[in-house]
């Protein structure tokens, strides 16, 4: 463990219990170490367990709130016609499970994307996902990720994350880029 990642907290602040998915409280003192930095999000073990705290609470960990955290408050500019498909991946490929270094899109965790004009030229996205395995608790965690992160994508009004359990996931679904980040190749 780096001594650059030890981390005492300086406020209380609200966290996600990896993996069960509960949300706690994390009182201002708890010592800790990030493990993670990904997707504007941090991953922290401190004597406790693990959480995920969000970019929005880094000012807690003395980090500053990372650029991808900022870019999810932002209202998408207005847009005529559909949205940008790449634009939407490139959301999803900014998500991370916690306790994975690989965005869910590498992981292959994303079976589908699909969008859906909708009344006055209004575009949904609907996103069909899994998990690593379907004890996760983390799953509702990661798809409303998915969900804010779509939503800043211009010309999307609506967007739903479900998650589905068929096909199976296995290590196969993984994309080259991502076994070569986990090792794997």
């Amino acid at each position: 463990m780096s001594v650059s990642n030890e981390r005492i907290l300086k406020r209380d602040c609200e966290a996600t219990v990896i993996p069960a998915g509960d949300k706690v409280h994390v009182p201002k003192g708890t010592k800790g170490v990030i493990t993670h930095r990904l997707g504007g999000n941090f991953t922290i073990i401190c004597d406790w367990g693990m959480f995920r705290i969000a970019g929005k609470d880094a000012d807690a960990l003395g980090e500053k709130i990372p650029d991808e955290t900022s870019k999810q408050n932002e209202i998408a500019p207005l847009h005529e016609g559909p949205p940008d498909e790449a634009a939407i991946w490139t959301q999803l490929k900014s998500v991370y499970d916690p306790e994975i270094p690989v965005n869910i899109v590498d992981l292959g965790l994303v079976y589908s994307m699909d969008l859906k004009e909708e009344p006055e030229g209004h575009y949904s996205a609907h996103v069909s996902m899994t998990l690593t395995s379907p004890g996760c608790g983390m799953g509702p965690a990661i798809a409303e990720d998915a969900k804010t992160r779509i939503l800043t994508v211009p010309g999307v009004h609506n967007a739903e994350v479900e998650i589905v359990w068929d096909p199976a996931w296995n290590q196969s679904m993984i994309s080259e880029e991502g076994k070569m980040q986990l090792g794997l190749i």
